[in-house]
């Protein structure tokens, strides 16, 4: 694989398995995504200007440092909607990343680094167009 993603490897009676930090990064950023109160993913200005030279990032707001003892380290970025006790949307995320990336990959997650990049506010409701009154008929010729 001719690619610069860092993988983390394993070798079995079978041969080998390679996970690649793109696949932890996207499992990271789905469970922090179904948190309640999580508006969406956030990255910094120098992420963007990475993306914009060419590297692909499904998971954009995650970082993924695979360890070669089996672990790995974890940074994401999210915004939080308004009304939200921001700690505790950060420690859900926290808890949800951890148990999803341990599950999924077998790799223990010896610390989920948490940015808040933000408050999202709902947009205002826009007042439904009032019907207008029925038009009478016209005149029959």
């Amino acid at each position: 694989m001719a690619d610069h993603k860092d993988y983390w490897t394993t070798e079995g009676d079978q041969g080998a398995i390679k996970i690649s930090e793109d696949v932890v990064a996207s499992i990271a950023a789905l469970a922090a995504a179904e948190i309640d109160g999580v508006s969406g993913l956030y990255s910094s200005f120098t992420d963007d200007i990475v993306n914009f030279l060419g590297k692909k990032n499904l998971a954009k707001g995650v970082k993924v440092l695979l360890q070669a003892d089996d672990t790995v380290q974890i940074e994401i970025g999210f915004l939080v909607k308004f009304g939200y006790n921001i700690c505790e949307v950060a420690k859900a995320v926290q808890e949800a990343v951890r148990a999803s990336v341990e599950a999924m990959t077998g790799l223990k997650a010896v610390c989920v680094d948490i940015y808040v990049g933000g408050v999202t506010f709902d947009a205002p409701e826009q007042p439904a167009p009032a019907a207008s009154p029925a038009q009478p008929a016209p005149p029959a010729e």
